[in-house]
């Protein structure tokens, strides 16, 4: 008897553990780095994963450089291959903290933390302090960023004839939905 009650508490044990982190895997990342009057400049990937521990707010992010969608396909070519070099440099990866993070204190209407951490990007790191958004929402947890960059921070070369027809402040915008079960016992 026992052992199936110490058991039991072992599972139990382990589920809880196993709920404190939840996971978005068709996360959406869109990047701008258009300029006025010539033509723009922006990608959509529409297959990075986030994971976020509900106890400590800590976030993890990746998303494949190759994923990122352009409308015109020599542009994608371009942007793969000789600025990004995708083949060397396969991932983007942020990780940090949404700073006074609590799930209880998260419902229907937006809720605005801070967020710092650090982006992985072409071989180089960054520090990046930006806002985050949190709603709860009939699917789940959302989650969006809206922050900008600079090539130059990433060692992202822009050849000369091209610097009028691509910025180098580049414009990026995410939205993660968490689906899990452990949201619907958080109201």
């Amino acid at each position: 008897m026992k052992t199936i009650i110490l058991l039991s508490l072992l599972f139990f044990a382990n589920i809880s553990l196993a709920q404190e982190k939840i996971t978005a895997t068709n996360g959406i990342i869109n990047f701008e780095a258009s300029v006025p009057l010539f033509e723009e400049v922006k990608a959509e990937n529409k297959n990075a994963s986030c994971i976020l521990n509900l106890e400590t707010g800590e976030i993890s992010s990746t998303a494949l450089i190759k994923d990122f969608q352009f409308k015109i396909p020599l542009m994608q070519t371009h942007f793969n291959e000789n600025y990004m070099e995708s083949d060397k440099y396969p991932q983007a990866i942020f990780k940090g903290t949404i700073e006074g993070f609590n799930i209880n204190i998260i419902g229907d209407v937006p809720k605005e933390f801070n967020l710092k951490g650090t982006l992985k990007l072409h071989g180089k790191s960054k520090k990046i302090n930006s806002i985050v958004i949190l709603k709860k929402t009939k699917n789940g947890l959302e989650m969006r960023t809206d922050f900008k960059v600079q090539t130059k921070d990433f060692d992202i070369k822009i050849p000369k004839m091209l610097s009028m027809k691509v910025a180098e402040t580049v414009n990026i915008k995410t939205f993660f939905l968490f689906h899990n079960a452990i949201l619907a016992n958080n109201p």
